[in-house]
């Protein structure tokens, strides 16, 4: 590999065929492009038949050594010899011949056709081969772009908007939104050549390149704007069919001057819920008639666009006869009178005009409109031509509120009243004009630059004509557009330009006036223009819907996927229907286009946004064809776009986002969930990234300390969690805030139990979703359960997310178990959370616990606090309270004081701590009075020995059976085969003293002489045995201060107290278990916890400054097997404080 090139070469090897029946078809499906993401093609690929001769696990087997043995030959045809270092592998991994073909016979899914169909017959397949696609650029994207782009309101709207404006502010605004369309094909030529773009569009390629949640929200805004497209070009036709063909249609006449505007509305609501159910119909009978008039519509445009430049030159030499009646500087309606003049001469006679009568009554000189008489009526040309020079007076824009008059303020006027009755005879302004509002009216006139790319499937190739055909049409569109505007500006006069229904001549098409050689060739061709675009649009927005629906991912869109028998959008063709009747029923085009200017713009928007990610992401899969691109390009056409949308009508717009917002939450909460290798999962893995290498800058400060849980579920045979509550006390606890690891051991061997620890995952998340918990899961092999909990301990998280609590359930039926495992797992988890100073929650009796569905309306948490751990028993029922379970339970503090301390003055200290703290809760202070040791205790301290010791003749006596079974093996075998799922810590529990395999006769007579004594013996032992002292004193101090606990707290709904340690010594564990069972026994609900002091300190306790001196009892009792140097220095830091 040089110069950056890649050199492949293949190997040919030889192909052996098959006899009929020997191989099968198997259907695969394949990616489109090698290490790429992309969507995938159902094909069917022969599938070489993987024969063994022996045993193995399906691969194939040599029968002979020798590779040109004739009968192995015979066995192996299937398989290539020149690749049969690869053979055991040929179904799982395809040669690269074979992965070619159906690389190479990958086609895209056309819109309209029914997706992921079944494959069918062989012989049906062979009598029908697919036709291949063939359109070029001009064909297949430069016309259909041409046809989108140009529409309703080049002929009704721009040389309006041109007077309105002026010439410089309209070329501002047509230049703002072409840059703005241009960036975006940039844009959208880069994703669109990085793979196939199959049906759908632009909601393909942001869902594919953001994610499903905004590809729905914007595939979903796209749809609507594409409706009420439709519901705008419906409109543009019916005000052409009523305004300039045939006016006498009119349903609705208006009976006074000021009702003209809203007999218009109810017209075209009539006739263009008629035109819409009629062009439904025409979508519904079938796309090919669409699809056959398309070319005559594009035809119509291109003749007419045509014309207007020929008329253009031509008024250089001979301008067109358009005359404007003036009254003053007031332009008039020409269609209400004849002559432009108060009177004529008729035979030699001055007679009134009929300009005269609608101005004044019968007499000449009495009860005139006093502006008519003041001032003269003259006629100017409305058309002077491109060499008048009449482009310096349209340079500067006229705004003009509802209401006002069209003056030419160049021609002179007599200030004088008027009357109100004669104010239809004006020429007048119907709405208020903005320059923003301007821009939201014109951008309609540049969308439809997609229509290139939704035809990718039958492009030749598309990679090349989607790029080229998309720009150049741009740069037509917006040559045409931004020349026009100034053509338009040099040719008309600025009151023609201004008047929107070209009242002043003659209820002509203002931009027909200036096309040769009839203004019915404009009228005509805008006309089918208009009704075609409002086809294509009322065809598309269905498929659109239809691939939304398809992809599943708005769950409520599902029936719109359905459709006819050849995959014609049904269902979604009704819903476009409805929502483009509300467009039709607001009736007015200017209210109309701003509306789906937003969709349209937060379209693009996305659509730049996706490009700059992937760019900047630099993703491996980011490789696209078209090269002239960059993400300083998307991040200007980004801002473009959003700067519009607010430009043209911000309450639209936040409309539009709120819209967007509520879909893209709906798909995140409720939708189905897709991997489609998206640029937000790489932006998400770029920005988490930089946020665990922040966090690993330095230490967290311990204000920002919470608990960060690893939660250790235990699974049973069929990998189900056999305590669920513990999950569920964890999302209560945790109130989707923080870190939470789920994890669980399998013991066993990693390759072996692969399949089973994948199973146990899937079922773990499973729970988490029931029970709502956000968090991460973690399943680990391990030959040894003890040595998986370590590493689950110290492996789990990343960088700064670390947990630094661990929750883990408490071992029940210990007592009852044989086996000392049950417990000395929990016992060593307790020593490895202490080791790794992490805090530990031991949920007892978890099963009693309340689901999330549980709510208590009363109770209490009551808290022991018997030694300092750092307030992590201040700080948990502070975050159990936050969830609606447990939000309106009290709090209680309990503080055990001995007959030397104060306890009135404990009390008062205790509740200006927790004022500090700002925690609300009851404190009470319980006195424990000394007492001698009661026989009760001392017989449970009895029983425990007795226990303890009973278990250790049992298991000697069993291990005494398992020495002989080892005899008899050591004397048969040299060969000691070990079981590698044992741990090295349970045989030595099991063989307290090191056996010696090589056995004598001696040796052997003299363990079993020693086998049968001991036992007799041991059962004596075990009734003569007394108690050890030190734990008659532990029994006594849990068996007391279990009773103040449940006289105290038998009725609350969550008792927390604080966990000692386990001894040092090891030979303690099963009597630290035991005072554990005293200690809690007889509790509902008991959370025991063991903090870390150094952690919690200053995330719950205020600064040392404020507080006042702070007396903690320690119960030595209980705890005198911890470290004494600890103790003694946490009572010097009380003493300090």
């Amino acid at each position: 590999m040089s110069g950056g090139r890649f050199a492949m070469t293949f190997i040919r090897g030889r192909s052996r065929r098959g006899k009929e029946g020997e191989g099968h078809v198997e259907k695969k499906q394949d990616s489109c492009s090698i290490g790429e993401g992309t969507e995938r093609a159902e094909t069917s690929t022969p599938v070489r038949a993987v024969i063994s001769s022996g045993p193995g696990h399906g691969y194939h087997k040599e029968d002979s050594p020798f590779l040109n043995n004739a009968d192995s030959s015979k066995g192996n045809e299937y398989y290539d010899r020149n690749l049969a270092l690869f053979e055991e592998e040929l179904d799982i991994r395809p040669k690269v011949s074979s992965l070619l073909s159906r690389l190479a016979n990958y086609t895209n899914i056309t819109q309209g056709a029914k997706e992921h169909e079944e494959a069918e017959s062989a012989e049906i397949s062979k009598k029908k081969t697919p036709k291949s696609p063939s359109m070029g650029t001009l064909m297949g994207v430069y016309l259909p772009c041409l046809q989108n782009i140009f529409g309703v309101i080049l002929f009704l709207r721009l040389t309006w908007l041109v007077g309105i404006a002026g010439v410089l502010q309209s070329f501002c605004i047509v230049f703002m939104c072409c840059c703005c369309t241009m960036l975006t094909a940039i844009s959208m030529s880069a994703i669109a050549t990085n793979g196939v773009v199959p049906a759908g569009g632009s909601y393909f390629m942001i869902s594919r390149s953001l994610g499903p949640e905004f590809g729905g929200a914007v595939g979903l805004c796209f749809y609507l704007g594409t409706t009420f497209a439709g519901a705008m070009y419906i409109l543009g036709a019916i005000e052409i069919l009523l305004a300039y063909i045939v006016p006498k249609a009119a349903i609705f006449k208006p009976i006074e001057p000021h009702e003209e505007t809203t007999a218009m509305l109810n017209n075209m609501r009539i006739y263009g819920t008629m035109f819409l159910t009629l062009m439904c119909l025409v979508v519904f009978i079938g796309v090919k008639y669409v699809n056959k008039f398309a070319s005559l519509f594009l035809g119509c445009v291109i003749i007419s666009i045509f014309s207007i430049y020929v008329g253009v030159i031509k008024s250089a030499v001979q301008p067109p006869e358009f005359k404007i009646c003036m009254l003053g500087n007031r332009t008039l309606s020409r269609n209400l009178f004849d002559v432009c003049a108060k009177t004529t001469i008729e035979n030699n006679t001055i007679v009134t005009t009929k300009l005269w009568d609608m101005f004044c009554t019968k007499n000449i000189t009495e009860s005139c409109d006093e502006y008519f008489v003041q001032n003269n009526v003259t006629e100017i040309q409305g058309i002077p031509g491109v060499a008048s020079g009449t482009i310096k007076e349209n340079l500067w824009s006229s705004y003009m509120t509802k209401g006002e008059m069209l003056e030419k303020k160049s021609l002179p006027s007599v200030e004088a009243p008027g009357s109100r009755k004669n104010l239809a005879v004006y020429v007048y302004a119907d709405i208020t004009t903005t320059f923003t509002m301007l821009v939201g009216i014109f951008f309609p006139s540049v969308t439809g630059i997609m229509a290139g790319s939704n035809r990718s499937g039958d492009l030749k190739d598309a990679q090349k004509s989607i790029p080229v055909g998309t720009i150049l049409a741009i740069a037509t569109t917006s040559l045409i557009y931004l020349s026009s505007v100034i053509l338009f500006g040099a040719c008309i006069e600025d009151v023609v330009l201004r008047d929107k229904y070209g009242d002043a001549v003659m209820k002509n098409l203002v931009i027909g006036t200036l096309a040769w050689p009839s203004p019915w060739v404009i009228v005509i061709g805008s006309f089918f223009s208009t009704c075609g675009a409002g086809l294509q649009s009322l065809t598309g927005a269905p498929r659109l819907l239809q691939a939304i629906a398809k992809d599943n991912i708005v769950p409520f869109l599902r029936v719109f996927g359905n459709g006819k028998v050849n995959g014609e959008p049904t269902w979604a063709l009704l819903l476009t229907a409805i929502i483009a009747e509300f467009g039709i029923l607001i009736a007015s085009l200017d209210m109309v286009a701003p509306i789906l200017s937003m969709f349209f713009l937060m379209c693009y928007l996305f659509v730049n946004l996706a490009c700059a990610v992937q760019t900047l992401l630099r993703t491996p899969n980011w490789r696209p064809r078209f090269k002239y691109y960059h993400w300083s390009l998307s991040f200007i056409g980004m801002s473009m776009c959003l700067a519009l949308m607010f430009i043209s009508s911000w309450y639209y717009a936040l409309v539009a986002t709120v819209i967007a917002g509520m879909i893209y939450k709906y798909i995140e909460y409720q939708g189905a969930e897709k991997e489609w290798g998206d640029g937000i999962r790489g932006l998400s893995l770029s920005a988490a990234r930089y946020a665990l290498l922040r966090l690993e800058e330095g230490p967290p400060h311990t204000k920002n300390w919470r608990p960060q849980l690893l939660v250790m579920l235990k699974l049973d045979e069929d990998l189900h969690v056999k305590h669920p509550r513990l999950l569920t006390f964890a999302s209560q606890l945790k109130a989707g805030k923080g870190l939470t690891i789920v994890g669980s051991i399998i013991q066993g061997n990693f390759l072996e139990n692969y399949g089973e620890a994948q199973a146990a995952e899937q079922t773990i998340k499973n729970l988490m979703t029931i029970e709502k918990v956000k968090g991460f899961c973690q399943v680990v092999v391990s030959s040894k359960v003890r040595e998986g909990i370590a590493h689950l301990i110290q492996s789990c998280g990343l960088g700064g997310m670390k947990h630094n609590t661990v929750v883990m359930g408490w071992p029940y039926g210990w007592r009852q178990s044989e086996d000392p495992r049950a417990w000395k797992t929990f016992i060593d988890t307790v020593r490895v959370t202490t080791a790794g100073h992490l805090a530990l929650l031991v949920p007892k009796n978890v099963s009693f616990y309340p689901s999330n569905l549980e709510r208590f309306t009363e109770g209490h948490i009551d808290v022991w606090w018997i030694v300092h751990d750092g307030g992590m028993l201040m700080l948990l029922p502070f975050l159990l309270r936050q969830h609606k379970v447990w939000k309106k339970c009290k709090m209680r503090i309990f503080t055990v004081a001995q007959m030397d301390d104060n306890s009135i003055q404990m009390k008062k200290d205790l509740a200006t701590f927790l004022y500090h703290l700002r925690i609300e809760a009851e404190v009470e202070v319980v006195e424990m009075h000394s007492s001698d040791i009661s026989a009760y205790t001392y017989e449970r301290t009895l029983m425990m020995e007795q226990r303890s010791q009973m278990l250790r003749q049992m298991r000697l006596s069993k291990t005494e059976r398992e020495r002989e079974a080892q005899l008899i093996k050591d004397r048969n075998s040299l060969i000691h085969p070990t079981n590698v799922y044992v741990d090295e810590e349970e045989m030595m529990y099991m063989y307290p003293d090191k056996i010696q395999m090589t056995w004598t006769k001696e040796k052997c007579e003299s363990e079993r002489n020693r086998g049968r004594t001991s036992t007799p013996n041991s059962f004596r032992e075990l009734i003569s045995i007394k108690p050890d002292q030190s734990n008659v004193r532990r029994m006594h101090t849990a068996v007391k201060l279990n009773e103040v606990i449940v006289n105290k707290s038998h009725d609350s709904k969550l008792v927390l107290l604080n966990m000692p340690g386990p001894p040092k010594n090891q030979d303690g564990d099963e009597n630290y278990m035991e005072f554990l069972e005293v200690l809690t026994e007889g509790l509902e609900r008991v959370l025991l916890v063991r903090g870390v002091l150094s952690k919690v300190e200053s995330a719950v306790f205020p600064c040392r400054n404020e507080l006042k001196i702070i007396r903690i009892i320690i119960w030595w009792n209980l705890f005198e097997w911890e470290d004494c140097a600890h103790v003694q220095s946490l009572m010097l830091a009380c003493q300090w404080w």
